[in-house]
């Protein structure tokens, strides 16, 4: 039986979030309406139904807000990659500034002494085309009579049925419709879920996810279209280390550079790489000049990754450990090691989510630490910060919730003071914050 939708309701809404919802009181109960700006009076209707609050969809704006701009995109409302494109960029950050406040205050219980300057591209198009990485889904509609492919719809689990991306970097912002066409003529169209996009400075990627072997017509099509558009063709049968270059197809590496500190960077196909090039360079300076070091200084970066932080910070350090859990990541840190000719930089493998203090890295004295977990924070690191005992810490965020708590333990329970903290528009016009802490021993 068809759900039945709720009738649409008006309502004035009294401020949004960061992912783009407006929040307004209706009957004594919280609405979350996406879409919706502070002061507006809009028609909506309930989408979904909670304990303590509705989400709702945004079917009119009656009074517009002053800071309503038109999106770009011509699927915005229906994908849900962006939901902030109706607001203007300086607008987008100050709410994302306002989420890190109020998780800080309410999470950590913690304030720093100054806030620091947002972190974004402050170019016209700074917002646009600047995601050099992505996964896109892949779906055959044979009611559409096409393949799509995309990003998921923003209320249901379905592809959105569009034709280009604003965001995704050039040249791949425009190859939705021919990426739907060439898996259209494909044998295997039901049979490939995704495709992995991966940008360096001067090679594209795309990794198709095949679940079934494609036949010999199928690698010519393949083949046809890396020519055509110039990218490089993977396919990748199961888990990550199945991945296979198309035959025929000469491989050239993917890289990034960080000019500033002389240093290319190279990375795998379904490498984790910060998807915005001009922010990242920005973030990678910032965070090493609040560090403060000198070449006297021992550096310790924990979760490094493939050396994004730990190569920059070797060019100004006397030595630099980075450490990550996955085994690949550390392998691709000590090959751009060799690469740039960086000899004061070591990478080790580490679950840094299981130490118990007994871990010979954690008995050297280290004078600054980099942290950049993953979403789910440094818990475990700031809860043994005193075994390592770096007089200052910068920390990196892409989940200000998780940040504050970690704040909260450093400031409250661990002697550290929050010094300073800010956010960094890695992903503009999307709900996304991401964030950068310095804290200093008391």
């Amino acid at each position: 039986m068809a759900r039945t939708l709720s009738e649409p309701e008006t309502a004035t809404i009294d401020s949004v979030t960061q992912d783009g919802r407006g929040v307004a009181s209706v009957k004594g109960k919280k609405v979350f309406i996406s879409g919706a700006l502070k002061g507006e009076t809009v028609r909506f209707r309930r989408r979904k139904k909670r304990r303590k609050y509705d989400e709702a969809e945004l079917l009119e704006v009656l009074e517009p807000s002053p800071i309503r701009i038109e999106p770009k995109c011509a699927v915005f409302g229906m994908c849900g990659g962006c939901v902030s494109q109706h607001i203007n960029g300086h607008e987008q950050r100050l709410i994302k500034e306002l989420e890190l406040k109020n998780s800080l205050e309410r999470i950590g219980r913690v304030a720093p002494s100054h806030w620091l300057d947002s972190l974004y591209d402050e170019s016209v198009e700074g917002g646009w085309h600047y995601r050099r990485r992505a996964r896109l889904a892949v779906k055959d509609v044979p009611a559409k009579g096409r393949v799509l492919v995309g990003f998921r719809e923003r209320y249901a689990p379905y592809v959105c049925d569009m034709h280009r991306c604003e965001v995704l970097t050039k040249p791949v912002d425009s190859l939705i419709n021919p990426l739907s066409k060439l898996v259209g003529a494909l044998s295997i169209r039901s049979r490939l879920p995704q495709i992995e996009v991966a940008v360096g400075d001067e090679t594209i990627s795309l990794t198709f996810r095949v679940l079934d072997h494609p036949t010999e017509m199928d690698l010519m099509a393949f083949r046809k279209f890396a020519t055509l558009y110039n990218v490089q063709v993977f396919l990748q049968y199961s888990g990550p280390a199945s991945i296979k270059i198309l035959k025929g197809i000469k491989p050239a590496p993917l890289k990034y550079s960080l000019p500033e500190f002389a240093v290319q960077i190279e990375f795998g196909p379904l490498d984790f790489v910060q998807v915005n090039k001009v922010v990242n360079r920005l973030m990678v300076s910032k965070a090493i000049d609040l560090l403060n070091i000198n070449e006297s200084h021992d550096i310790l970066d924990l979760f490094c990754g493939i050396g994004n932080f730990s190569l920059p910070l070797a060019r100004r350090a006397h030595n630099v450990l980075g450490l990550d859990i996955e085994d690949h990541q550390v392998r691709r840190g000590r090959k751009n090691a060799q690469l740039n000719e960086i000899n004061n930089c070591e990478f080790l493998k580490a679950d840094l989510s299981s130490i118990d203090g007994s871990e010979h890295w954690m008995k050297i004295d280290w004078d600054r630490i980099l942290l950049d977990p993953a979403r789910s924070g440094a818990h475990q690191i700031v809860g043994n910060i005193e075994t390592i005992g770096a007089p200052r810490i910068v920390y990196i965020s892409c989940h200000p919730g998780t940040l504050a708590r970690d704040a909260g333990i450093l400031v409250n329970e661990k002697g550290y003071e929050l010094e300073a903290a800010g956010i960094i528009d890695m992903f503009p016009n999307t709900g996304h914050v991401e964030s950068i802490a310095v804290f200093q021993k008391n």
